[in-house]
């Protein structure tokens, strides 16, 4: 029997990075809601690092996983959407590409502002917090928790879009963000990134989370 060609998708760490966040954004809030603060702002350090590695490898990494190639402009993204029969994009369609963008930037926004967040105690606060003063903190806390509302928000529209592709469209898009390939007629080479740039993307994530880590501690 012959074995159905596979298309290359993702790469190990983008799909590390993708799970890796799911399960951090979980363990956030059930560290918030049950008031383990220490815990919280760790697992806040290391969605840090990942963001920052995965702006870096949006540069860096892999053609999939680089912006340049699945940001598209408005004519591209209405194209996509008026066009039911537009053929697959190997990665992140139009659309896709910009709600990874909103995603990054929510998750951003959310990390930041958390950074530098303080309660109405004025007992827990974020590792930067002592960069300024209560009001200001407050009002970072307030942003905090507005962001994760519309985080929640943008993970029920992700999860819907899975559902519709996958049902609507037959195109199931968690296998290859899973093992990173899927099955396709006719594979089209992707450019994979090399260790040396790996290596540069998790020095500099790193290094920042370090940072923020020695801020905390002083």
């Amino acid at each position: 029997m012959t074995r159905a060609p596979r298309q290359f998708v993702w790469d190990l760490p983008v799909r590390l990075f993708h799970w890796a966040l799911v399960v951090l954004i979980g363990f956030s809030w059930w560290s918030a809601e049950n008031y383990h603060m220490d815990w919280h702002r760790l697992s806040g350090q290391a969605v840090v690092f990942l963001i920052a590695f995965r702006l870096i490898w949006g540069v860096i990494g892999s053609d999939t996983a680089r912006f340049v190639h699945f940001l598209k402009g408005p004519r591209a993204v209405r194209a996509y959407l008026a066009d039911r029969n537009a053929p697959t994009h190997v990665g992140h369609n139009p659309m896709g590409g910009w709600s990874v963008v909103a995603m990054l930037a929510i998750l951003g926004t959310q990390v930041v502002s958390g950074l530098f967040a303080v309660d109405i105690d004025g007992i827990e606060s974020g590792p930067l917090s002592h960069l300024v003063d209560f009001d200001q903190g407050r009002l970072a806390s307030a942003i905090h928790g507005f962001c994760f509302t519309v985080l929640q928000a943008l993970v029920v529209l992700h999860v819907l879009a899975v559902i519709f592709y996958l049902a609507v469209r037959r195109r199931n898009l968690i296998g290859p963000m899973v093992i990173g390939s899927a099955a396709a007629k006719a594979p089209v080479p992707v450019r994979r990134a090399g260790p040396v740039a790996l290596v540069v993307a998790l020095a500099l994530s790193a290094a920042l989370a370090w940072w923020l880590f020695a801020e905390s501690a002083l």
